[in-house]
């Protein structure tokens, strides 16, 4: 380009500016220069994190919105009373039975304490024993329960965090993870370790990649890029770790992932890819192999979510349900899986497994603190002390199931949720989601509200989940669901409801279900975060003007059996 001509073009555009500006008030000046500059740095910033630059003005939108006092205070007050529905809500579902504010002054006795907890473990309303829950509790049976708790009993005050005192229970850990890591085809050099739960399997890989990332990339600005219909411990993770998220819109017909989309979103921060095998709301599983592709042409590690599947998955195809695509270490690229073991290992909750290609990722989720005048200290999950009698009832279940047990429920289980599909599908005014992979059949209409059939479901007898954007329900097949009798009193039923529905259409969604239908569909989604909020505040309600018999016998003086001769 000629030197003479860029002089010109900008000598031009400084006598416009001049001119533009000439006569003008300084504050203008200085008010203008930083609008544009501000305006500037929103829309490369918008431009670099792929947002929505809509989303992002709707949400500055409604929070300048709250701030107006009618507004605001309107909004405090309706909260005011949804909080106050909640409480009522919850201290309805004690039935009766007073609270334990406080430690009592005397001991318990034991036989009191055991008839309390099954007193608790029955306020519920719903019959889950008898399988008309979906997920939840997915496998119940005496002989099974009966171990468990002899063994926990026995490991019940060990603690891995203390290796040298309790060997044992580290040898334990580590054979769960071995085996994990053979399930899903792991080589010699597959690794990990236990977790409470998925949430937590899930924030360990999100920390190991963040860190790994920082190590060897410098990348100080992470990006997780995953598809819409992950489990919102990714959105956790982010919060906890400062990980953006990067969520692609999965396909409305198939609700899957497409892998090049997917590819639009890597930038040079990002850190992990992640898909679902299957993914919790309509059960159907992310081309994991064509993800993992993007991974290894990209040298980005790719985690594979099978917290709900992963104790599934591995057993299909020798249970006669080959999956369509692989789905674990066998997949070049692969280079994580979480997988829980209480869900569909049948073991106790709180425990879960963290499995990685090579020790490499595994170091980076470690965190040690070397400087500490208590000493060199090194935890390998968030938790530094955790329960040994759940990593020993873990391995028991384990061992008590088999590879022949395994694939013996994942048969039961699969066959099924096909059967509760094929049936649903041929039903007038109802449709399924995607296809589902596993034991996940997401319900869906286009002719009513689903609410409708999901409140109608629970006043039968069925808890099952509700799905939003787009509104939905599924139901998680457990092997308790498997029993028989179990899945035709759940069809039935879903045909009468249809049934009813499309001859009396339905007016507008009431209680429960009316405020699940709004939270769906208000544009401020902060609201929804605080309706949320209140909610979970809500489980924790306790009424200290309603003492529990224990407190209330002693504060009266009576003697009773409730309370222990012991004093020790």
């Amino acid at each position: 380009m000629d030197l003479a001509l860029v002089k010109e073009s900008i000598g031009n555009l400084r006598t416009g500016v001049n001119n533009y500006f000439s006569g003008k008030d300084a504050f203008y000046i200085c008010v203008a220069t930083t609008g544009v500059s501000v305006t500037a740095v929103y829309l490369v910033q918008a431009i670099k994190n792929r947002e929505n630059i809509h989303d992002r003005l709707k949400v500055k939108f409604f929070k300048l919105l709250r701030r107006i006092p009618a507004i605001g205070n309107k909004i405090e007050g309706e909260l005011l009373t949804i909080k106050q529905s909640f409480y009522t809500d919850m201290d309805k579902r004690m039935k009766g039975v007073g609270y334990i504010t406080r430690l009592p002054e005397k001991p318990i006795s034991d036989e009191a304490i055991a008839k309390e907890v099954a007193t608790y473990l029955d306020l519920g309303e719903y019959d889950w024993e008898s399988g008309y829950v979906s997920g939840a509790v997915y496998y119940h049976e005496k002989s099974l329960c009966d171990l468990v708790a002899r063994v926990h009993g026995l490991a019940s005050y060990t603690n891995p965090l203390h290796p040298d005192v309790f060997p044992g229970v580290c040898k334990m850990e580590g054979e769960i993870v071995k085996i994990s890591c053979n399930l899903f085809n792991g080589t010699k050099n597959a690794c990990g370790c236990m977790t409470s739960g998925g949430t937590e399997s899930i924030l360990m890989a999100m920390k190991a990649y963040r860190d790994f990332a920082r190590d060897t990339k410098d990348i100080t600005e992470p990006e997780a890029v995953l598809p819409m219909t992950a489990h919102p411990a990714f959105n956790k993770a982010s919060q906890y770790f400062g990980i953006r998220l990067r969520f692609v819109p999965v396909d409305p017909k198939t609700y899957i992932v497409d892998p090049k989309k997917m590819a639009k979103y890597i930038t040079s921060n990002t850190i992990v890819l992640i898909a679902s095998a299957p993914n919790y709301p309509y059960g159907t599983m992310d081309p994991i192999p064509q993800i993992a592709a993007i991974g290894l042409k990209r040298n980005i590690p790719v985690h594979v979510d099978s917290c709900l599947g992963g104790f599934l998955v591995p057993f299909m195809a020798k249970a006669g349900y080959p999956l369509e695509h692989g789905f674990d270490f066998s997949v070049p690229g692969v280079t994580s899986i979480s997988a829980d073991t209480h869900k569909y290992g049948f073991t106790p909750k709180g425990s879960s497994v963290i499995m990685y290609s090579e020790s490499k990722y595994l170091h980076s989720q470690f965190s040690t603190a070397t400087d500490w005048p208590g000493g060199v200290y090194g935890s390998p999950t968030v938790s530094g002390s955790r329960a040994g009698g759940n990593i020993a009832a873990c391995w028991a279940t384990l061992l008590r199931f088999g590879m022949e047990g395994y694939i013996d429920a994942t048969k039961k289980i699969i066959e099924t949720a096909r059967r509760i599909e094929k049936e649903v599908r041929e039903m007038e005014g109802v449709f399924v989601f995607g296809k589902p992979a596993t034991s996940v059949v997401a319900i869906g209409s286009d002719t009513f509200h689903i609410y409708h059939l999901l409140d109608a479901l629970g006043k039968k007898g069925w808890n099952l989940n509700p799905l939003q954007s787009p509104p939905g329900l599924h139901i998680g097949v457990t092997h308790m669901l498997t029993r028989p009798g179990v899945a035709d009193r759940f069809l039935n039923d879903v045909k009468e409801i249809v049934a009813h529905l499309l001859k009396n259409p339905p007016a507008s969604l009431e209680g429960k279900m009316a405020l699940y239908g709004t939270a769906a569909s208000l544009p401020d989604r902060s609201i929804v975060s605080d309706f949320t909020r209140l909610f979970l505040e809500s489980l924790l309600f306790t009424d200290s003007s309603k003492p529990h018999n224990f407190l209330t016998n002693e504060s009266n003086g009576v003697k009773n059996p409730t309370f222990s001769a012991q004093q020790n």
